[in-house]
């Protein structure tokens, strides 16, 4: 299911391009990471609001019976997010008891399914922003939402399991459902007919694109095949934590501006396994560096969040067969609380730790 259009459902009568408040077009609405609607500010950043369920949501602008009106704002006067807010809570309550109703209708009649096709009217989620110095704006696309690799640290479950209590669907862990995008290739080529060109990214921010699941279905691979067809010029970055990638390096290769990167945390497998134990091994994802670096592609990897282990050994190997590196934190232990309970791991939960073996890797 596509919640956009639901979301403008529960804001109307202020749909795509109306001017909501004196200067405030709403622009955008994205159901990807959550509830989001973007409006342009003249003379100003984009403005951001976020809809979320009243019981998960401590602090909110705006309200309505069952949901939470939230903003974000750069260089917005906060008064403004705040009266936005209002105006469209009061649509909310207009709309959201039908609105709701229906979803969670619908979420009943596929009780109990972990695995579910579902139809998308959009697919490219324009993301990044421009600054000052250069514009920084790309696509991120996901074919399936929801990833078997289920990394129990991952944030995508922060934002996706409100989303679910919204619908009514039952409480599952991460890493047990997924929802495959199946007409995600037909959209993808019609969305670049009539999009700008931009950089797409398929990396695992709401899953991981060769997570097992792929192998059967091919979505992501059909995806690269739409990218080849259109000859798209643009970079394309994939990341990934699995192997099955490999099946499309050739593929890959015949994108001029693809990058392949893989998610390694630590080079100490024996922590990959406790963390990650569904992943590929450390040395299965360094291979898949190196063997995308021999098929002509350009290479990069994230370390996110810091594990235990050798930095220095993972810094070598990473200068070995990566172009560039991305260092980030943990954003939250999510459902790895018992991992990290561990004793053998306690101290790395910290923040304090954390960005202390950030910048001991990003220094050597």
């Amino acid at each position: 299911m596509d919640l956009r259009a639901p979301l403008l459902e529960l804001v109307a009568p202020h749909g795509l391009g109306a001017e909501v408040l004196p200067g405030v077009v709403l622009e955008r609405a994205s159901a990807e990471l959550g509830l989001r609607l973007t409006f342009a500010v003249a003379g100003a950043g984009p403005l951001h609001v976020e809809l979320s369920p009243l019981a998960d949501t401590p602090r909110y602008a705006a309200r309505s019976t069952r949901l939470a009106l939230s903003y974000r704002a750069r260089g917005a006067d906060p008064g403004l997010g705040k009266r936005l807010c209002d105006t469209l809570a009061a649509a909310v309550r207009d709309n959201e008891e039908r609105v709701l109703a229906r979803l969670e209708a619908e979420a009943e009649a596929q009780a109990g399914a972990r695995l579910r096709e579902v139809e998308v009217d959009t697919l490219l989620e324009p993301m990044g922003r421009v600054t000052a110095a250069r514009d920084e704006t790309f696509y991120g696309l996901s074919p399936y939402v929801g990833c078997l690799v289920g990394c129990r640290f991952c944030y995508a479950q922060s934002h996706l399991d409100p989303l679910r209590r919204l619908l009514g669907r039952a409480a599952a862990p991460w890493g047990s459902w997924v929802d495959a995008r199946v007409n995600a290739p037909a959209v993808l080529a019609r969305e670049l007919e009539a999009r700008p060109r931009r950089p797409i990214k398929l990396c695992p921010i709401v899953s991981d694109p060769y997570q097992p699941l792929e192998k059967r279905l091919g979505l992501t691979r059909a995806c690269l095949e739409v990218l080849v067809g259109a000859a798209f010029d643009a970079p394309v970055f994939v990341l990934t934590r699995a192997p099955l990638v490999r099946r499309d390096l050739p593929l890959l290769a015949r994108l001029p501006g693809a990058h392949l990167g893989v998610s390694l945390p630590t080079a100490d497998d024996a922590v990959r396994a406790h963390f990650e134990p569904r992943a590929a091994s450390v040395d299965e994802r360094l291979a898949l560096l190196r063997d995308a670096r021999a098929a002509g592609l350009a290479t990069f990897a994230v370390v996110q969040p810091m594990l235990a282990g050798d930095r220095a050994e993972l810094a070598d190997a990473l200068a070995a067969h990566a172009d560039s590196v991305h260092l980030a934190v943990l954003q939250g232990e999510y459902g790895a609380a018992a991992d990290f309970d561990d004793p053998r791991f306690a101290a790395t939960r910290e923040p304090a730790w954390q960005k202390g073996a950030a910048a001991e890797l990003a220094g050597l």
